[in-house]
Formats: structure tokens, sequence, C-alpha cells
């Protein structure tokens, strides 16, 4: 098999050096048109030969197989050490080393979380419905942790001026207790309103004590060639969000 190199993000923020992680791009893979080309999902009707070669060059970068999850915009979490994969989960987090988090993400916000310490880290697929659902919160209480110790990086997800919701998502988002007027902006069509998922992230991790938030600031949906999204296009692939504790020893 022809070797190639997969495009990475590394998130941008104060993390120990322990701490390991990135977002992969849809360039540089192996799957055809249209889930060209780096597609690292198994649900979303690609040939699972040409996703495994793509999970086995994401492999040779990673120091263990990845816990994958079955995501199904819930609010469960798992411990990635002690779960089978792929697990139906939202979340996933370890204390291990070399115990990989992984996410698949095209539109939906991938949150990567780490402790001042390291000594943990954790990967949360957060759509609209998991926020609203309190999947952060809830993440924040398992993690058992001082939010106030917590770094979190929000990365690539459907940005503030793609992200069209209707009266009914607009209402659920607007009963929230943590709910601030910059998750919610007009759209220029009548009874449609756009939503900022990013903002709606950061303002109810504020809301339970954590403040050292970090954003890539990069949007799914206007980034055809580096990003799959599946407001964009359906049907479309998966990027992978990925983060670990480094360790000595691999597997």
């Amino acid at each position: 098999m022809k070797t190639k190199t997969p495009d990475l993000i590394f998130p941008d923020w104060p993390a120990p050096k322990k701490v390991k992680g990135f977002i992969t791009q849809r360039k540089k893979g192996w799957s055809k048109p249209p889930y060209n080309f780096f597609n690292l999902s198994l649900s979303v009707g690609d040939n699972i030969i040409n996703v495994s070669k793509n999970r086995r060059l994401l492999r040779q970068i990673l120091p263990n197989d990845p816990c994958w999850l079955d995501q199904v915009h819930g609010t469960k979490i798992v411990k990635a050490d002690a779960t089978p994969s792929p697990v139906k989960a939202d979340a996933s987090f370890t204390r291990q080393v070399n115990t990989v988090c992984a996410l698949t993400i095209a539109d939906c916000i991938p949150v990567l979380v780490c402790d001042r310490q390291a000594t943990f880290v954790a990967a949360i697929h957060a759509g609209w419905r998991g926020l609203l659902t309190g999947i952060l919160e809830k993440a924040v209480n398992t993690f058992n942790l001082s939010p106030s110790n917590l770094l979190v990086y929000l990365g690539p997800s459907i940005g503030p001026t793609a992200f069209e919701i209707g009266p009914d998502v607009f209402d659920k988002i607007i009963a929230q207790p943590s709910f601030k007027s910059n998750e919610i902006t007009e759209h220029p069509l009548s009874n449609k309103w756009f939503a900022n998922l990013t903002e709606i992230a950061k303002n109810r991790l504020k809301a339970i004590g954590v403040d050292n938030i970090f954003e890539s600031g990069l949007c799914t949906f206007s980034n055809p060639k580096s990003f799959y999204s599946h407001r964009r296009d359906n049907p479309t692939g998966r990027m992978a969000a990925c983060i670990w504790l480094e360790g000595r020893e691999k597997k």
C-alpha cells in the first residue's frame, strides 16, 4: 500500500507536553467520492476496504488502537481503557497512558479536554442535541476534577453563519438557563436563525466554572477542501479527533 501522510490540525492550547492530540482533515486518504479522501467512519456508506486503509494509516501515528464511539447525540460517557470499541456513547476519557480517545466528526464540535497536571484526557462529541441535554456538564462532573483546573479545546465545527435552525431548535436554545444572546443571530429569511455552537458550548462551560477554553475558529461547512460537513454534503465522510496521554511503552 502506497504510503500517505495525513494532514492534521494540532490544538493551539497550553496543554502539558504529555497530552497529545490532533484532528484529521479529509485529504490524502483512500476513499472515493463523495467520501474523498480520508474518511474514518464505517457508518456513512463508504467502502469498508477504503475506510480500513484509512484507519490503518491513522493507526500508524497513534500509540494504540483508538477507542471508537458509536455516537448517538446523547450524553453517555465511558472510560476508554475499559470499553470495547465501538460503544454507543458520545464521550470517552482515560487516565491511562497510550489509551486513545477518539471521535468522528463532520459539523458537531470535537471537544478535547485535559487537566493542567496531565492526569487525564477526554474527547466529547458535542452537537446541538448533546449540548442542550447537558453532555458537557455531565462530562465535567464525571471527571471529578475542579473545573478551574481543566483545559478545553473546541475543534473545527459548523460555523455561526452556516448552522441554520428553525423555530423548534430556536425555542430549545433560548430556553436554556445558560443562554446568552451571542448564541443566536437572525437569518435573512423569515422564521429562520443561525445558531453558534461554539458560543453555546463556551457559555455552558463557563456557567459551571470552566474558563480555560480555546478554539480553532475553523468552520467545517465553509472549508470543503479540508473538512467534511454533513450539512453541506450528504452523504459524506467523517474526520477524527484523537487525544491521549503519552507514555513510554507502546503496544
